[in-house]
């Protein structure tokens, strides 16, 4: 129980919420809070684990120390311990997921997931995570089994109940369409992955234009809406129905097709991976062939 200046009461068994709460002067001691709030951060739990063994970490090096080792040295010998339990662990203790069935990967999931945030649903969110993560295997190049952690997208949203979480076979984009009137639905889909603006072509810096007719500013801007609008329809005659670009798209662009602006270049790169793809930052016309656009994807 924390009392703090004003007489608010704070019960709590958390070791973050406890650390968080103290008002902590030592440098060192303030580095441990940090830790701790990192971990509860990143993970979600573990943080009072996280402090004792940074600190007993500390304790040892202080004793080093004192019998006048060079902190550089210490740090290093920390580094070489962390490289060979890694590799302790990966080659005594780790076992390949291919010799485990399912069911032991739903139970390791388990007893990782079973924290205080979701210790109540640790058995549907386990198979939910063996199945995502099942999803992304691949083999390199070297015939080696690699499970990308980072090809799963979680999406998070307001208003429901954690159970109502579900695996989407596919990739998600945490974004909607440019304009309420284009369909829901395109099948097959012809994806163009773009990193270049579709908005109303500006000049360049540095570029000047004179005018000494009033009535041709009109034409000047006529033009540039009329460059903008090549673009998309020859986007269109390459028979790409849908638009991906990591700029923006303007809203006389915006034709039947689906186009979403603004997409991260994170998610754009994960999204031609997964379609085989390419992403192009410049608008040449050979990009545009119906060829690198990518066919069957709904």
């Amino acid at each position: 129980m924390l009392v703090d200046d004003i007489g608010d009461v704070t019960i709590t068994n958390d070791g973050a919420t406890i650390l968080k709460m103290l008002e902590v002067e030592h440098p060192a001691a303030k580095v441990l809070v940090e830790l701790a709030e990192l971990q509860d951060r990143e993970v979600g739990d573990g943080t009072t684990s996280v402090v004792i063994v940074a600190a007993e970490f500390l304790k040892r090096a202080n004793d080093l120390v004192r019998n006048k080792i060079h902190p550089t040295s210490i740090i290093s010998g920390f580094r070489l311990a962390m490289r060979e339990a890694c590799k302790y662990v990966e080659e005594k203790l780790a076992v390949k997921v291919e010799k485990l069935g399912k069911d032991s990967l739903v139970n390791c999931a388990k007893t990782s997931m079973s924290s205080k945030l979701i210790a109540g649903d640790s058995d549907f969110f386990a198979n939910l995570v063996v199945e995502a993560v099942l999803a992304v295997k691949m083999t390199n190049a070297r015939g080696e089994v690699r499970y990308p952690i980072k090809g799963i997208n979680v999406l998070k949203a307001h208003g429901k109940s954690a159970r109502d979480s579900y695996l989407l076979n596919g990739y998600a984009l945490n974004t909607g369409r440019a304009a309420q009137g284009m369909p829901l639905r395109v099948s097959p889909a012809k994806i163009a992955c773009l990193d270049f603006n579709l908005q109303k072509t500006k000049m360049q810096l540095g570029v000047q234009v004179l005018v000494t007719d009033p009535r041709e500013l009109e034409k000047i801007r006529q033009r540039e809406a009329d460059m903008t609008k090549e673009r998309i329809e020859k986007l269109l005659k390459a028979g790409a129905n849908v638009v991906l670009t990591t700029k923006g798209i303007d809203d006389m662009a915006l034709k039947a097709t689906i186009a979403v602006r603004r997409v991260r270049k994170e998610d754009m790169r994960h999204v031609a991976k997964a379609t085989g793809a390419t992403m192009y930052n410049s608008y040449n016309i050979h990009v545009l062939s119906s060829a690198e656009l990518i066919d069957g994807y709904d």
